[in-house]
């Protein structure tokens, strides 16, 4: 997606893209970071802040997940968390109810050499503090947001608590994406192999700012199952999490790993 301010107008793309689904069930669907309001600020996100479980946004995602029976992504959404808001990444189920949230723990406070060049998500972002999965009828899928992938200790943890897939909706800037983006995402993959469903937004957005798109993919092997690189659209790919435990079988890099991850709280 390239998802403009008008929570609306994306959100009618979404249900246009999620027409086009495979038929296969169960099936897990995700959108990029900030899908419902991107290019307007962060102080226009803190405006559409909803409360959790209560929200124009929250009831129309769960009403798509019920719709195509589907395990649905809600990439990120604001939702109020006091003076600030969290950038919070919504599971929902084939019900239309919410499995899971996982609030961003890692924010974007960085310079960039690209039109915006100073991010702060800071400023308006509640971080979050739990590592996040959910039990599904895919499989565990582990939860993060876009620069959590910077941080791999965060990867690690959710290996550690079962996953199998972990999901990354992410915004990455044309300058960081084409420096990063794919070594990061595969990277990650192999380390902890495990599945990563990384939809990144793309494109010129209304405030400037440009995004990289390479939608992909990947396999616990490193290898780019799909990949959109530009446009909009749906990439997608049947696994199979007998792979998993081959791989793991093969090289079993979890027992032999002689640190330890101690979560911040």
């Amino acid at each position: 997606m390239s998802s403009r301010p008008d929570p609306q107008d994306n959100l009618a793309t979404v249900a246009q893209l999620l027409e086009q689904l495979p038929a296969a069930r169960p099936q897990l669907v995700v959108l990029p970071e900030a899908f419902c309001c991107f290019g307007a600020g962060d102080r226009a996100q803190l405006d559409m802040a909803e409360t959790y479980q209560d929200g124009k946004v929250q009831r129309q995602l769960a009403s798509l997940a019920k719709t195509h029976g589907i395990y649905l992504v809600g990439g990120t959404l604001p939702i109020k968390a006091g003076e600030r808001f969290s950038a919070a990444s919504l599971l929902f189920g084939p019900d239309g109810t919410i499995v899971n949230r996982y609030d961003k723990i890692h924010l974007f406070d960085v310079d960039v050499a690209d039109n915006t060049k100073n991010y702060r998500e800071s400023k308006w972002t509640q971080p979050g503090a739990k590592v996040v999965t959910a039990a599904t009828d895919l499989g565990v899928v582990g939860m993060s947001v876009c620069y959590d992938l910077r941080f791999p200790e965060l990867f690690r943890a959710l290996r550690q608590a079962g996953s199998d897939i972990i999901v990354l909706p992410s915004g990455f800037t044309q300058v960081t994406g084409k420096a990063h983006w794919h070594a990061l995402v595969r990277a990650r993959a192999i380390e902890q192999q495990i599945f990563i469903v990384a939809p990144n937004q793309f494109g010129q957005h209304d405030n400037g700012r440009e995004t990289y798109g390479h939608s992909i993919i990947v396999s616990p092997w490193g290898e780019i199952l799909a990949e959109q690189e530009q446009g909009e659209g749906i990439i997608s790919v049947s696994v199979d999490l007998a792979d998993i435990e081959s791989i793991r079988k093969q090289m079993p890099v979890a027992q032999q790993n002689q640190f330890e991850v101690v979560q911040k709280t």
